[in-house]
């Protein structure tokens, strides 16, 4: 008995630490938009924002990937999977969505993930879906409806959104696929080796679309406004590739294999929160009363279907509080 109750403490203290990572990535990616726009708009392009994001970053993490290099041998497919989805694809196109809309709306319509995800399940796998999840998709989808004012004529920019929506495809990818391996024990990947070879697979992948050579380097080495305040742009690419990358990537994988797809995708919600926060204040962008409420309902419903997420190996219907080890997304990171 003394033994089993060392293994639950143990297990607690885990999810512990997974949870407080969770927050900590949440934090940090949640401010990636806030830092990355001043820049977009003193006349970077968004893709090449991305690129020294990523390319940073992958920079910082190349003597790791040098360190697990028998990676590219055992998992070539879960390092392609995780740069191309969950690195270059989320990146490229929150950062594009943002250079439209503001960066709160942006990162609300990537939490219409949970209701992506639920879809592939429903119609793609042809599993069923508990009532739970459906009202939770349901609430997600009318709160966006609110977050956009469909009722003014679609006020933003319909591009913006649509940009938003691809980052919310690619969100589902990252979060399936940094759990890959979790129950494999000894023989699972190193979470900091798929770190550091999905950056360098995203930075070769953004290399050949962003074109950096055609970037203006000059603006680097100026400021950027923010809400009217003049910010040394190094400083604005260190905290994107530093904290909003490295940082953020790094305690969300590892949260995942502390916590589970499901749970980790909860807290991650308060990712939107965050982002939006921080854009009020720092940026200017308030929301009107429809839209905070809008994107409260849609936080609201990707909780529910996070929380209504299927089991990974299951042929009964998908059910709220079950297996631990679920099959869910992240509604960020970026």
């Amino acid at each position: 008995m003394p033994v089993r109750k060392s293994e639950s403490g143990q297990v607690g203290r885990g999810k512990g630490v997974g949870l407080g990572l969770a927050v900590g990535s949440a934090i940090a990616f949640g401010g990636s938009g806030v830092a990355a726009k001043p820049l977009i708009e003193a006349g970077l392009d968004p893709l090449h924002v991305v690129w020294l994001r990523v390319a940073g970053a992958a920079l910082v993490m190349l003597p790791l990937a040098v360190r697990h290099r028998a990676l590219l041998r055992a998992r070539p497919a879960l390092l392609a999977g995780f740069g191309l989805l969950g690195v270059a694809g989320v990146q490229a196109f929150y950062f594009a969505s943002i250079s439209r809309i503001p960066v709160g709306v942006a990162l609300l319509v990537e939490y219409l993930a949970p209701a992506l995800v639920l879809g592939w399940v429903r119609f793609v796998q042809r599993r069923p879906v508990t009532r739970a999840a459906a009202v939770g998709v349901v609430l997600a989808v009318g709160g966006l409806v609110c977050v956009v004012e469909v009722w003014a004529g679609l006020s933003f920019d319909a591009l913006g959104l649509l940009l938003a929506l691809g980052a919310a495809c690619c969100q589902v990818g990252y979060f399936v696929l940094a759990d890959q391996g979790s129950g494999s024990g000894e023989r699972a990947p190193d979470p900091l080796g798929v770190i550091a070879f999905g950056l360098l697979v995203g930075a070769a992948v953004l290399t050949v679309v962003a074109r950096p050579w055609t970037m203006d380097w000059t603006v680097l080495a100026g400021t950027a406004d923010m809400n009217g305040t003049a910010v040394a742009a190094p400083l604005l690419l260190a905290w994107i590739v530093l904290v909003a990358t490295v940082v953020a990537y790094v305690t969300g994988v590892v949260s995942v294999r502390r916590l589970s797809p499901q749970v980790a995708g909860v807290v991650a919600c308060l990712e939107a929160v965050i982002a939006t926060v921080l854009a009020w204040f720092l940026l200017g962008e308030h929301l009107s009363a429809p839209q905070i409420i809008g994107g409260a309902v849609v936080l609201a419903g990707a909780f529910i279907a996070q929380s209504s997420a299927p089991a990974k190996v299951s042929a009964e219907p998908v059910a709220g509080g079950g297996p631990e080890r679920e099959l869910s997304a992240r509604g960020n990171l970026a």
